[in-house]
C-alpha cells in the first residue's frame, strides 16, 4: 500500500514537472512571432539572431517566469483558504480577496501616477496586502454570520463585486494615458513583466511557500478539527492568522504584478488532489504548487496564441478552463448529499 501510494506521488510529480518544462518551452517560442526551438537555445546561449535574442530574454523570459511563480502563488493561496474555511469552493478571486487588493492597488497606482511618483515593486504589493487584507476582514465577519458554505461564498462574491465596482469609479478619475495601462492591468495580463519584477516576486512567493511548507504538520492537525487540533498542541488562534497573512501575501502579490486572475486558486488544489489521491498538506503544498504553475502557464499561452496577434485577458481564459471544475466541485457535493 505504501509502495503503491509513492509510486502514485512520483508518477503525479513527474507528470507535473514534464508539463511545467513542456508549457514553458512553448511559451517562449510561440507567440506573434515564432521562434524555432534551435534558434531560441542559440539565444540563450548568447548567438543567433539579435531580434531573437531581444523578444526571449527582454519579453518572453521575464513573462514566462512570472506565469510560473505567479500561477503556484495562486494556487497556494486558494489551497490555504479552503483549508481555513473548510470549503472547497473557497478562492481568493471567488471571495474577493483578489478585488480588494485590486482596488487598492488601482488606487495606489493612480495617485502615483498623477504625483508622477515611481511605482515600485515593494509598494504594489504593500498596496495590495492592504486590500487583500481589508476584504479578508470582511468575508472573515460574514464567515461568523452565516452557517452556510455556499452563502459565505456568495458573500465573497458580493465583496468582490463592491471592490470592482470602487475600482472601475476610481479609474474614471484617471488620466487617459493612464487609463490604456490600468485597464489592461484589471484585466489581468502578464504583459510588460520585467526583471526586476520577476526578481521581487521571486523573493516574496519563495519565502512565503517556505514558510506555508513549514506549517504542514500543524495544517494536517487542523484539517481534522480544531478539537483534534488543540489536543495536537496547536495554537488555532495563531495558525489561523498565519493563514490569512500568507494567503494575503500571496494574493496580493499575484495583484500587484499582473492584475486579478480568476479560478486558479480554487481549481487547481481540487485537480492536484484528483491527481494525487490526497489532502496531505506536506504533498499538496509542493504538488499544488506545480500545477498552479502549470495551469497558469497553459492559461497564459493561449491567451497569447490563440488570436495572435491580438492577446486575450488571462481571467478569459482561466475562468473558461477553470469554471467547469468548480461546476464538477458543485455536482460531487449534491451527489453526497
Amino acid at each position: 500500500m505504501v509502495d503503491k501510494r509513492r509510486r502514485r506521488y512520483i508518477s503525479a510529480g513527474v507528470i507535473l514537472i514534464i508539463g511545467v518544462i513542456t508549457f514553458f518551452i512553448l511559451n517562449v517560442c510561440i507567440g506573434s512571432i515564432n521562434i524555432p526551438l534551435n534558434g531560441v537555445i542559440k539565444a540563450l546561449s548568447g548567438g543567433g539572431e539579435e531580434n531573437y535574442r531581444l523578444i526571449i530574454w527582454d519579453i518572453r523570459l521575464p513573462r514566462t517566469c512570472a506565469a510560473l511563480i505567479l500561477g503556484g502563488a495562486l494556487a497556494l493561496s486558494g489551497y490555504l483558504l479552503q483549508t481555513f474555511f473548510h470549503n472547497p469552493l473557497a478562492g481568493p478571486f471567488v471571495l474577493g480577496i483578489s478585488s480588494g487588493a485590486k482596488m487598492t492597488v488601482a488606487i495606489a497606482m493612480i495617485y502615483m501616477m498623477g504625483r508622477s511618483i515611481k511605482m515600485t515593486s515593494a509598494s504594489l504589493i504593500i498596496a495590495g496586502f492592504v486590500g487583500a487584507m481589508l476584504a479578508m476582514g470582511f468575508v472573515l465577519v460574514m464567515s461568523d454570520k452565516v452557517n452556510s458554505k455556499s452563502m459565505l461564498v456568495v458573500s465573497g462574491v458580493m465583496i468582490g463585486y463592491i471592490c470592482s465596482a470602487i475600482t472601475d469609479l476610481i479609474v474614471n478619475f484617471a488620466d487617459d494615458a493612464d487609463i490604456v495601462n490600468l485597464h489592461n492591468w484589471s484585466q489581468g495580463s502578464f504583459s510588460g513583466m520585467t526583471w526586476e519584477k520577476v526578481r521581487v516576486m521571486t523573493v516574496v512567493v519563495l519565502i512565503t511557500a517556505i514558510v506555508v511548507f513549514l506549517l504542514s504538520k500543524p495544517l494536517s492537525a487542523y484539517q481534522l478539527g480544531d478539537v483534534y487540533a488543540i489536543n495536537s498542541g496547536v495554537n488555532i488562534k495563531k495558525l489561523r492568522v498565519l493563514l490569512v497573512i500568507l494567503s494575503g501575501i500571496l494574493s496580493a502579490c499575484v495583484v500587484a504584478f499582473a492584475g486579478p486572475i480568476s479560478f486558479i486558486g480554487i481549481a487547481t488544489p481540487h485537480l492536484v488532489k484528483k491527481l494525487i489521491k490526497t489532502s496531505k498538506p506536506v504533498i499538496m503544498i509542493p504538488f499544488c504548487f506545480v500545477g498552479g504553475s502549470m495551469f497558469c502557464m497553459l492559461c497564459d499561452l493561449i491567451a497569447r496564441s490563440l488570436f495572435s496577434p491580438s492577446e486575450l485577458s488571462i481571467s478569459t481564459v482561466t475562468a473558461i478552463l477553470g469554471a467547469p471544475v468548480v461546476l464538477i466541485i458543485l455536482a460531487d457535493k449534491k451527489r453526497k448529499l
